[in-house]
């Protein structure tokens, strides 16, 4: 009994690292480079007054050549209430001007985020009416301020939340509104079968969202900006089957007019969700190459998502150039 438990467990964990150690193999071949669509996470010290002139100048120097399109700013966090404190961005007005004037045709996006009260007693509850309705407020005073978008980066945010839905409903009339661009964060979709209920089930933490839910939520915004990393993977060539394997899941359903980026890892920890010597940006590229080529090779929409400005090493910017651009 006891060995067939084992094999239970173990059987079908190796048989899901073999098949994604062979998703990573390949060649991505023509048509899966850079559309010009990109993004990356930066900081709060951009809009809190610590960033001057000469660091504005030398990120405008590093990202000339790349496809990077979109600067995802840290303008919040939102309070648990949904508010956002106007004085969470003093310097948002010098950011916007300079990048504007400095750096033509790229957008500054808010990035606003909080915890959310699905895991815990603390945080943003989007059961109450009253907290999105703040939620978009906030939203309407990021495009009072100039900025060009807002990105929100919701977290713990379980798969099937149609409260979530529903503020995505506000927002987009909102920001189609007023001009400006709606994007999110996104959860990793379930690379087994209804992997979310399984592990909510035994942990009260799913991690993923179903694919459907997923697409319910691409339908919704302007883009959608996978966080393709944290994944548990051991190895580098797992990580780029899996990579590989969620740009596949994320292209089925998001729409042709919906902007998806899938996520690198500009960042470097040590902890049970990510394993810095596998996450690598050079797997990250790679995989987010296989999977566009396998699914959809044509798509112009489709672009990566570099986080975190702040903790990017110099490696971590020549595999993102020499692999995608």
């Amino acid at each position: 009994m006891a060995l067939g438990l084992v094999l239970a467990v173990v059987l079908p964990a190796l048989g899901a690292g073999l098949a994604l150690r062979l998703n990573y193999t390949g060649d991505p071949g023509d048509g899966t480079r850079t559309r010009g669509r990109d993004a990356i996470w930066l900081g709060h010290a951009w809009v809190d007054g610590r960033r001057t002139d000469a660091d504005l100048a030398a990120f405008a120097d590093r990202i000339r050549g790349t496809g990077i399109k979109d600067l995802y700013v840290h303008a919040g966090p939102l309070e648990h209430d949904g508010t956002l404190p106007a004085t969470a961005y003093p310097r948002a007005k010098w950011l916007l001007d300079s990048v504007h004037r400095t750096m033509p045709g790229i957008r500054v996006q808010a990035w606003l985020g909080d915890v959310l009260a699905t895991e815990g007693p603390e945080g943003l509850r989007l059961e109450r009416a009253s907290s999105r309705a703040a939620v978009v407020a906030s939203a309407r005073q990021i495009a009072d301020a100039g900025f060009d978008g807002v990105h929100f980066d919701l977290e713990p945010l379980h798969s099937g939340d149609t409260h979530y839905l529903s503020l995505l409903d506000d927002l987009r009339a909102l920001t189609r509104a007023r001009g400006v661009t709606l994007s999110v964060a996104a959860h990793q979709i379930d690379p087994l079968p209804a992997a979310h209920r399984v592990l909510g089930a035994v942990t009260g933490s799913p991690k993923w969202w179903s694919q459907e839910f997923f697409g319910q939520v691409a339908r919704r915004v302007d883009q959608i900006a996978v966080m393709s990393y944290d994944s548990w993977m051991p190895l580098e060539g797992l990580y780029g089957g899996y990579v590989a394997q969620q740009t596949a899941l994320a292209l089925e359903v998001t729409p042709a007019g919906t902007d998806l980026l899938m996520g690198l890892p500009f960042f470097h920890e040590e902890r049970f969700g990510h394993h810095a010597p596998a996450e690598t940006v050079t797997a990250a590229v790679r995989g987010a190459r296989l999977g566009l080529g396998r699914t959809d090779r044509g798509r112009e929409r489709f672009g990566l998502a570099l986080y975190v400005d702040f903790a990017a090493l110099e490696g971590d910017w020549t595999a993102y150039r020499t692999g995608w651009n």
